[in-house]
């Protein structure tokens, strides 16, 4: 693939701020004085953009290059929004989209029979949109909610506040998180603090895997929650390629020279005074273990991998019409010399490939990926560190019934209960009584009331009792019909007893 052929890119990361309209606007306007390996072309305009990791940036990012037809392919956007192709038709995603996501969701609170939860979200498109697509899912399933809250990690604290004061006042065990982990350890601290405990925590992909999570007593409120994820992966040769990394590649770079003097305690600058004696240039990573060499948690960093190959193959698929123009007969073909980003954009449409692991990788009419999450549950590992386990699947590519794949049996519960917690707004109503919805409350509220004499239910749940046929009459439970009592015989003889005088 791409024989002879280089790909070229430029990063643009400012440590998690949002200045979108500096690096849109540097991508589209040229990057000829920003090229200066002379292997490369000199170019107008970036051919593809891959990022951001948010939703809210990359609709920003949308608005400004998407007129000039640049794809852009998101690893972690997962906003069901931007599946709108009239409105961002230069978008594509690695990730799966939201919509997935809170289906997903509602079939797991469905599964375990909870239909009376919380929702809590983070006040921007991915976290509103989020719980408004996990609500409706969550009603098809005859789930209801008991309160929605949202906020943003920079509210005042009498906002959260708020928040807290309903969750403690919820009679719902449930609480669905649709938000990231700047939020969710905001929440966590919170109620940590006021030791509102028994809490059963349904988390998003942005936050059920954070590492973060660990840095902080009150975060083990969380211990027990269970959330999906894109699936672990693994990236052929990247281990091999860390391992090999030394300052002396990077000389500009102030992360790999502090990571390089924090690991192995020394200074790569003579010049300044320092504790630390010099390093000997012979220091390696090969036997280091540490976060950075660890590549056996990746999960959305394999949906980078993903990307930057989806663009190889729309390259490859123009490079090969060209070269085949007999099997390519059908369709005009691109001068590879003088590419255009819109014909990037227009080959990103019929990518269809499979990773060396296995993994399905096409985009579908909105610019979707397959959707395939693994199901996490938060427990305690033997080193007192909480850490994801996979306890479950759910693919929608599979029947409706067959979706949602999960192992009780290893699941983790909140509060370290050894059974599923229960969290419905009434009871089932048993055989002999029946459901009355009640006033002003959502359906899942429901009173039982007896059935009067000389009817029944057999079923739970039932909307209205049966009345007995007329030789039959209740029992005092009320779930089922006897045959009433004979009447006695205390009238006149009957005629033919009687003798003539």
């Amino acid at each position: 693939m791409l024989s002879g052929v280089r790909l070229g890119y430029k990063i643009y990361d400012n440590c998690g701020t949002m200045d979108i309209l500096r690096a849109a606007l540097s991508l589209v306007s040229g990057l000829k004085d920003e090229i200066v390996d002379d292997g490369c072309i000199d170019t107008e305009s970036v051919h593809a953009i891959l990022g951001h990791s948010g939703s809210t940036p990359t609709i920003a990012l949308l608005h400004i290059v998407g007129r000039f037809q640049i794809p852009v392919i998101s690893h972690f956007a997962t906003c069901a929004c931007l599946s709108n192709r009239r409105e961002y038709p230069t978008f594509f995603r690695t990730v799966p989209s939201d919509y997935y996501q809170s289906k997903a969701l509602a079939k797991l609170v469905r599964h375990f029979g909870w239909t009376w939860v919380g929702a809590v979200a983070v006040d921007n498109e991915y976290g509103l949109n989020g719980i408004v697509a996990f609500i409706q899912a969550a009603e098809e399933y005859g789930v209801c909610i008991e309160y929605s809250e949202a906020f943003s990690s920079s509210d005042p604290m009498h906002v959260i506040q708020r928040i807290i004061e309903t969750i403690k006042q919820s009679t719902s065990k449930v609480i669905i998180a649709f938000m990231s982990h700047r939020e969710i350890k905001i929440l966590a601290s919170e109620l940590y603090k006021q030791n509102i405990t028994g809490l059963q925590w349904i988390g998003s992909d942005a936050w059920i895997t954070d590492a973060s999570l660990t840095d902080s007593k009150g975060h083990t409120i969380l211990l027990g929650s269970l959330g999906f994820t894109v699936a672990k992966a693994n990236i052929p040769g990247l281990d091999e390629y860390l391992r090999q990394l030394h300052p002396s590649q990077f000389p500009n770079s102030q992360f790999v020279k502090d990571f390089w003097e924090e690991v192995f305690d020394c200074s790569l600058n003579e010049t300044v005074n320092t504790q630390r004696q010099p390093c000997n240039g012979f220091e390696s990573l090969q036997t280091i273990q540490s976060e950075f060499t660890d590549v056996s948690e990746l999960r959305f960093t394999k949906n980078v991998y993903k990307s930057v190959f989806a663009v190889a193959h729309a390259l490859d698929i123009m490079i090969k019409c060209n070269d085949n123009k007999e099997v390519f007969s059908n369709r005009s073909c691109f001068d590879p010399i003088n590419i255009q980003p819109w014909q990037i954009l227009q080959n990103l449409n019929s990518v269809n490939f499979t990773t060396v692991d296995g993994e399905k990788v096409y985009f579908d009419s909105n610019g979707d990926s397959p959707a395939r999450y693994e199901l996490v549950n938060l427990q305690m590992t033997t080193t007192g560190i909480m850490k994801g386990e996979t306890v479950g699947v759910y693919d929608a590519s599979f029947p409706e019934g067959q979706q949602l794949i999960v192992n009780s049996i290893s699941v983790a519960w909140a509060n370290g209960l050894f059974e599923v917690p229960v969290s419905v707004c009434s009871k089932k109503c048993l055989p002999g009584t029946y459901k009355v919805l009640q006033k002003g409350k959502p359906i899942c509220c429901h009173d039982c009331m007896p059935c009067p004499a000389g009817e029944i239910t057999i079923l739970t749940e039932s909307l209205q009792c049966l009345k007995c046929p007329p030789e039959y009459w209740s029992n005092n439970d009320r779930d089922a019909c006897i045959p009433k009592p004979a009447a006695p015989l205390n009238g006149p003889a009957s005629c033919d007893t009687q003798h003539s005088a």
